[in-house]
């Protein structure tokens, strides 16, 4: 009976491929998407039974801004971890469109931009982590030429470009993580451009520049000549790390199959949820701006008419001036009786020539409000194209994410049946040991009858043996 039964308990190579894949789904689930600013969070698993890394002892496990940070964290393991493995797997030198290292930038950006202090312009808010990398310069020196070399780079115009082009040579340097220790280890410069919980303060950043070593082992040659590294929008792929639970198991091995399928398909639900709520948000934030830009339009028509209209009271009070001059010059030539009317006309002309002095000045202001409501135009239509792009990168991979759900629910009924399979097997295999069992009582109680009548036939025997002797 014991033969029959499997052994559950014993560890199989398949059940660890299940466990890593539940750890790093659960990565994921506590993974935190970033939109423009604003933070979603996707999943807390508490009563997940798989541990995670400690977090620091000091910390508050629901302070939002340190799981954040261990999110951000997770996040870099995996992406650093995936593109090793690929990077090796692959044998060759990397290039710009190599995916992983596309979406390790993309997750780096989203570390060095968590806590930076907010920077006020004219033209809003502003936050760069360029200011942060140009203290590598300072503390390093040959830094400098990697310094020099982004400010050389034609096409740059912004300091988010130039942050990232500097993520991209120090790569290439094999020396990203040399210098992300050397800026981690000066907080008190550091605390000029971040908040004091920001993640380059903690310990996670220190844990980020110790795992980017790893990256030293593969060679990447990327051309940025051309590469439009001002107006990318960063987002992250999560697909690329989702990890297919599906493996051939009998057994007690289908329970554990069912069970990664599951966490898989609750975790693509609560993203692709999440998912539509950013896209929802970014929508209306495309729909405020187109507002605001109709408002500044139409602004910008009556500065215009304004323009013109102060552009006509100078000409007009050109053509009066000229006017009175003329009437001066011909009072000058009248008798001396005309006086009072020549003391009348030049006290008229004075305050003419202080009118157009008023005019001429307001003017200037409203040419320049002008020149200032075009360039505000220029930048609120370039923040629209931005969205928009997020926006459709987004709703692709709502779509992708819809598709790997419906594979989910395809998979976890093909295994629900096989569970209903192996469930009827073992119901029948039980009604035939029932029945062995008692077929063998019955042959145990014939046994016993046989023997019974073995030894009577003994004793009569023995007894006639005695009666003929």
């Amino acid at each position: 009976m014991s033969d029959l039964m499997p052994q559950s308990e014993t560890p199989t190579p398949t059940t660890d491929k299940i466990t890593q894949a539940a750890r790093d789904t659960i990565y994921l689930c506590n993974f935190r998407v970033s939109v423009d600013g604003e933070w979603l969070c996707l999943r807390e698993l508490n009563d997940i039974s798989l541990t995670p890394d400690p977090e620091p002892a000091h910390e508050d496990p629901k302070d939002p801004i340190a799981i954040e940070r261990l999110n951000l964290m997770n996040m870099a393991k995996l992406s650093i971890k995936g593109l090793i493995e690929s990077a090796l797997n692959l044998g060759r030198t990397l290039d710009s469109d190599y995916a992983p290292l596309q979406q390790f930038f993309v997750v780096m950006e989203h570390c060095l931009k968590h806590g930076l202090k907010t920077k006020k312009t004219f033209l809003g808010q502003n936050k760069s982590f360029w200011g942060a990398l140009e203290l590598v310069e300072k503390l390093t020196p040959e830094a400098g030429e990697i310094t020099a070399s982004v400010k050389d780079l034609p096409g740059l115009k912004t300091p988010l470009g130039r942050g990232r082009a500097w993520l991209r040579l120090a790569l290439m340097q094999k020396k990203l993580s040399d210098y992300m220790k050397t800026i981690i280890n000066r907080k008190d410069l550091l605390s000029e451009f971040y908040e004091p919980n920001a993640l380059m303060m903690e310990e996670e950043g220190a844990v980020i520049a110790g795992l980017l070593v790893g990256l030293n082992v593969i060679d990447a040659n990327l051309c940025m000549k051309g590469e439009d590294l001002d107006s990318q929008v960063g987002v992250i792929d999560f697909s690329m790390y989702l990890k297919d639970g599906g493996h051939t198991s009998k057994s007690a091995e289908g329970d554990g199959q069912i069970t990664a399928i599951l966490d898989q398909k609750n975790y693509v639900e609560e993203l692709n949820r999440h998912l539509s709520a950013s896209v929802n948000n970014l929508q209306a934030k495309v729909d405020a701006l187109e507002k605001s830009n109709t408002k500044l339009t139409e602004e910008l028509a009556v500065a215009n008419n304004r323009i013109i209209t102060l552009q006509e009271d100078v000409e007009r009070v050109k053509e009066e001036s000229s006017y009175q001059l003329e009437s001066r010059k011909a009072v000058r030539s009248d008798s001396a009786s005309d006086g009072q009317a020549l003391g009348e006309t030049r006290k008229q002309l004075k305050e003419e020539t202080l009118l157009r002095l008023d005019v001429e000045k307001e003017l200037e202001v409203q040419i320049g409000m002008k020149q200032e409501m075009e360039l505000s135009m220029k930048m609120l239509e370039k923040d629209i194209c931005e969205k928009q792009d997020a926006l459709v990168e987004l709703r692709q991979q709502l779509e992708d994410l819809r598709g790997i759900n419906q594979q989910l629910s395809h998979k976890s009924q093909s295994a629900d049946a096989n569970s209903k399979q192996k469930s009827e097997a073992i119901a029948r295999l039980e009604e035939k040991i029932n029945q062995m069992t008692g077929t063998v009582k019955q042959m145990e109680n014939s046994e016993k009858h046989l023997v019974k009548q073995a030894r009577n036939l003994n004793s009569a025997a023995g007894k006639m043996l005695q009666l003929q002797q």
